[in-house]
């Protein structure tokens, strides 16, 4: 049955797909009508069917409101920014104006379980900042006109601590967008958060009831100020970075040890390794507790090397192995041993000092027992007091960019977000920021990619807001916040040039060129209002779905054939390929075997369709498809004839779809 969505441009329905997902697993919970049976899923909750209704739960006001907020299609577009775009041949990179909710919603299906790193710095509730409005509908003339900074920008609102939902107004925000960049991490996808004091127990809630408490991996505290704020009669020196991955194949990685860091300073014939010592130095374990873990060490002290190392064995076979060592400590109290006996066997090499297991005399003349430890990494710990962190630095790093008039307040570190990516990311991982702000996210990406070599893309979206017109960043041109995540990012790409040109000249000569610029630069996109006139029709509530769909044919068969050679051809194209699920970066190429239509074939990497966007399709075009049906087709609904109509869908069935 036809609804009225059929007909409009927009973007994945997930709503719909959750419920076809529910229905394909529990068919009995369906009416025969398809409809949802509320009732038995009562009974599948609540089988004994026990009234009790009070659970532990994290409720607000405007939660149910957000999470359809969330789910509710987007006929918004994205259309490319040309002119502010900064290499585009070379660079899978996306910068995305507009507000991101609606953005998030638009990359939902391209997008889907393809990002592997997010990382946000959400405007913090401090009772001045600002939080997101969630009411940019299409029909919302207001934002469409003031998402350009002629001006006032983007229409945002203030959230003091007087008002009643002030807590409310946060959590609405973060919740709906959090539900959608959900669906777009990799399985295996992690999520780094900043936040302050003022809402990270109730962020903490709000993501364990998105990603699942089993999912929460830390809660990093970040030494952000040197000096210390004024707060509570304490001066506030931290943040905090809360850390969730999707699912159990989230997995942060070891950092690689710095060469002040790297305390590897003992070297063999294997190569650099330190020692830890074997006792378990914890005083709750010994022998009484751990009777495995007890167990005596024979140690040969005629072979001893040049820093007092002597081998080990599990057992005293050879008469040379004649000191025996059991698990005591100082004050002679029965220990344990860390290892059991396999392990000690296995990492215990006979008469060589290359052995894992070694022995070393100590200053009172008994033994010690040591493991060699070789690792040149080590696992991230929950607290980075680290001076390359801290908010100043950030500044710091914006000024060595040219932005030396506090254009921008408070910059998130290069250094932390690096640190961030770092941690889960390698080659093409696609790393999202949905709060883009000053653009730090795709600065730490290339640079981490210079360092490393690697190939990371980034995509940022910023919302327009307008600076403030007595502001610095006003006065030196900027008038949205976007307008700096663009340019500062620019110049990144342009002082790696530089200094690529300064090492190495030859490498942007000739036919080498591509390959030098290759990752450097980014695509710019905009938020735009869909380039379809039907996403302005307003059903008649006095009708029914019926009539009000005759009235839509009728809506967009006068509307749109009024513009059909004034649509700009490119942007209903991106328009198109996106809501049918490809991504910002796909590739043309005109199809030269189509003589009487222009046809091009679209290819993102993964999937890839014929696309027409001619006025009429001919019968040659629709011939075509009758020998090639393991082709998918796309072009405009209103350049078909009823009989075009059914012969394609006849050849082609799922993989025909006119717009």
């Amino acid at each position: 049955m036809e609804s009225i969505n059929d007909f409009m441009p927009n973007s994945n329905d997930w709503n719909n797909e959750r419920l076809q997902t529910l229905k394909q697993l529990y068919p009995d919970w369906f009416t025969n009508e398809g409809n949802l049976n509320i009732d038995e899923i009562k009974k599948a909750v609540n089988p004994s069917l026990i009234n009790e209704t009070e659970r532990y739960e994290f409720r607000w006001f405007g939660k149910s409101q957000a999470k359809r907020d969330a789910f509710i299609p987007s006929n918004a577009t994205l259309v490319f920014d040309e002119n502010r775009s900064v290499n585009p041949d070379n660079t899978e990179n996306l910068i995305i104006e507009g507000e991101n909710l609606e953005v998030l919603k638009l990359l939902s299906n391209s997008y889907r379980g393809q990002i592997k790193c997010i990382y946000i710095d959400p405007p913090y509730n401090t009772g001045n900042d600002f939080v997101y409005s969630d009411k940019y509908t299409q029909d919302k003339k207001g934002y469409w006109e003031n998402a350009e900074y002629i001006e006032n920008g983007v229409k945002i609102d203030t959230n003091t601590e007087t008002d009643g939902r002030y807590h409310s107004n946060w959590l609405n925000m973060m919740y709906s967008r959090l539900l959608i960049a959900r669906q777009l991490l990799r399985e295996d996808g992690l999520i780094f958060i900043s936040i302050d004091d003022n809402e990270v127990h109730h962020l903490r809630k709000l993501c364990d009831e998105v990603f699942g408490e089993e999912n929460f991996l830390s809660e990093i505290i970040v030494r952000a100020n040197s000096r210390g704020q004024t707060y509570n009669q304490i001066a506030k020196t931290h943040e905090y970075i809360l850390i969730y991955c999707k699912s159990d194949e989230g997995d942060l990685y070891e950092i690689e040890k710095s060469d002040s860091s790297n305390d590897l300073n003992l070297e063999d014939n294997i190569g650099k390794f330190n020692i830890r010592e074997l006792r378990n130095r914890n005083p709750k374990f010994g022998k009484h507790n751990r009777p495995n873990l007890f167990y005596p060490l024979f140690v040969n002290p005629n072979i001893v090397d040049k820093d007092g190392f002597c081998p080990v064995k599990a057992d005293n076979s050879d008469p040379n192995y004649s000191i025996k060592i059991e698990p005591y400590n100082s004050q002679g109290i029965e220990s344990c041993w860390r290892w059991g006996t396999k392990k000690v066997i296995e990492n215990s090499l006979e008469n060589t000092l290359n052995s894992n297991l070694i022995a070393k005399r100590k200053q009172d003349g008994t033994f010690g027992i040591f493991e060699k430890y070789r690792k040149t990494t080590y696992k991230v710990k929950s607290i980075w007091d680290d001076n390359s962190f801290l908010t100043e630095t950030g500044t710091i790093d914006m000024k060595k960019l040219g932005f030396d008039k506090g254009e921008f307040d408070f910059p998130k570190p290069v250094a932390l977000v690096k640190q961030c990516i770092e941690l889960c990311t390698n080659e093409n991982d696609i790393i999202l920021d949905f709060f883009g702000g000053s653009g730090t996210t795709g600065h730490a990406t290339f640079e981490l990619n210079e360092t490393d070599n690697q190939k990371r893309k980034f995509i940022l979206t910023q919302l327009p807001e307008a600076t403030a017109e007595k502001s610095e960043a006003y006065k030196s041109g900027y008038k949205k916040i976007s307008d700096i995540t663009i340019e500062r990012n620019k110049r990144v790409v342009q002082n790696i040039i530089k200094e690529k040109e300064t090492k190495q000249p030859d490498l942007f000569t000739g036919d080498k060129k591509e390959d030098a610029l290759q990752g450097l630069g980014f695509k710019v996109f905009k938020l735009q209002k869909s380039n379809f006139p039907r996403v302005d029709f307003a059903p008649d509530p006095e009708k029914t779905e019926e009539e009000n769909i005759e009235l839509l044919k009728t809506y967009i068969a006068n509307k749109e054939l009024q513009l059909v050679n004034a649509f700009n051809k490119p942007e209903l194209l991106t328009e198109i390929l996106l809501k049918n699920g490809y991504n910002l970066n796909y590739k043309l190429g005109l199809q030269n075997q189509f003589a009487s239509n222009e046809v091009q074939l679209a290819s993102d990497g993964e999937k890839e369709t014929l696309i027409c966007l001619d006025v009429i399709i001919n019968p040659e075009t629709v011939d075509y498809f009758k020998t090639n049906t393991d082709k998918k087709f796309i072009c405009l609904e209103r350049a078909l004839d009823t009989t075009k109509k059914y012969n394609l869908k006849h050849y082609l069935g799922d993989k025909f779809n006119a717009f």
